[in-house]
């Protein structure tokens, strides 16, 4: 097989946009990705954006992921969603050593991961390994994904493990998706084409060298894999797509309010006071979002490439930014459909499909207002309710 993946993923992203647009009213009645699309992503890295090139990956700098999962996300944001999960959850095959890695996933690399780091299953030690079982869910591209990257609860004979802190100790499991089965949960307001349904193991033998710690040092070098710097680069896709998602609400908007007027007068929405003060308005929103997220996370990322020992304050306005990000998209993309009135509730007005997709991805651990709070403790001189800071 011929390896065709291109090095430039952002010049891909744009490239793809006629593929995507064509394949939207499939991605909201299937639920899913089609597989020609899935495919022509694949081609282009973008379901492993942060896999190490030690195992054949591109080991993308998070700028450049931003950039192109931003450009997916313009056209359909279930589509962005995917690049960002998949790229994020098979960071973690850095956590595995190189050599282990290259046999696991073969070459040319094609690693197209789901999973979940919420513990909602169980692990048992045996000798060599630990046997798995259970169900997870929110797993967002289950359907096209080859890989599983799951988080389990250790168990032993008298029940669970917990460490010296009282916590639970968990274990991540990579597991090949044949494995699993997928359970069609997936019915929601938005963001239908991820997939993100359940997936059960009813048991599953994983070698011990298929398993790895979530915020343990990684098996491979790379700024990319800093433990303190890990969870805010996994999650900056996130931010992209929220301001993807916004900035396709903001451009199907002005081509409605250069086109149409409403249902109570023909004067084009262009040519009205108040449409033109919340155009302004979300402009000033979404680049004012999108530049602090892009400050903040360049900055962290130029702490890791020096090899800053204490990255703290970058990943503070990382974190915040990443939020800050979705919130404000969340807050664009509705003054933007309540502005273009009864037009927006249309389902063949693709303002309609932003407004859903950003309100579910709203509710996103990364995009909770808890974060502000986390970052407000440490700005206070507190510690962080929560890992990750």
């Amino acid at each position: 097989m011929t390896d065709t993946r291109t090095d430039d993923p952002v010049a891909a992203a744009i490239a793809l946009a006629p593929q995507i647009k064509a394949a939207k009213d499939e991605i909201q009645t299937q639920s899913t990705l089609p597989n020609s699309l899935v495919e022509a992503m694949a081609e282009a890295n973008l379901f492993q954006l942060f896999v190490p090139r030690s195992i054949g990956g591109p080991e993308t700098d998070p700028i450049t992921a931003f950039l192109a999962v931003e450009e997916l996300s313009k056209v359909d944001g279930s589509v962005g969603w995917c690049s960002f999960v998949a790229s994020a959850i098979s960071m973690y095959s850095a956590w595995l050593p190189a050599d282990v890695g290259r046999e696991m996933f073969d070459q040319p690399l094609d690693i197209r991961a789901a999973g979940s780091f919420r513990p909602t299953a169980d692990a048992r030690p045996l000798d060599g390994g630990y046997l798995v079982g259970g169900r997870w869910n929110y797993v967002s591209g289950s359907d096209h994904a080859n890989w599983l990257v799951l988080n389990c609860n250790i168990v032993g004979d008298s029940g669970p493990v917990f460490d010296s802190q009282g916590g639970p100790v968990t274990r991540v499991m990579i597991v090949p998706r044949s494995v699993a089965m997928v359970e069609k949960t997936w019915h929601t307001l938005g963001m239908r084409g991820t997939g993100s349904n359940d997936v059960v193991i009813e048991e599953a033998f994983v070698p011990n060298e298929h398993t790895c710690l979530l915020y343990e040092a990684a098996a491979t070098d790379g700024a990319l894999y800093e433990p303190r710097t890990v969870t805010a680069t996994g999650w900056t896709p996130f931010a992209a797509m929220g301001l993807g998602i916004a900035r396709g609400a903001m451009d199907t908007f002005v081509r409605l309010a250069t086109s149409s007027g409403s249902t109570t007068s023909p004067t084009l929405m262009r040519d009205r006071t108040a449409v033109q003060t919340v155009v302004g308005e979300t402009e000033a929103i979404i680049s004012g979002a999108r530049a602090y997220a892009l400050d903040a996370v360049g900055a962290m990322w130029e702490s890791a490439c020096r090899g800053d020992l204490d990255p703290g304050p970058q990943v503070l306005q990382a974190r915040l930014a990443i939020t800050h990000a979705v919130r404000e998209s969340v807050r664009a993309v509705d003054m933007l459909f309540y502005a273009a009135g009864t037009n927006a509730i249309h389902e063949s007005n693709d303002l309609e499909q932003y407004f859903r997709d950003i309100h579910a991805a709203g509710q996103h651990i990364a995009a909770l207002h808890s974060n502000f709070e986390y970052g407000g403790q440490l700005l206070l001189g507190l510690p962080p309710g929560a890992s990750g800071w």
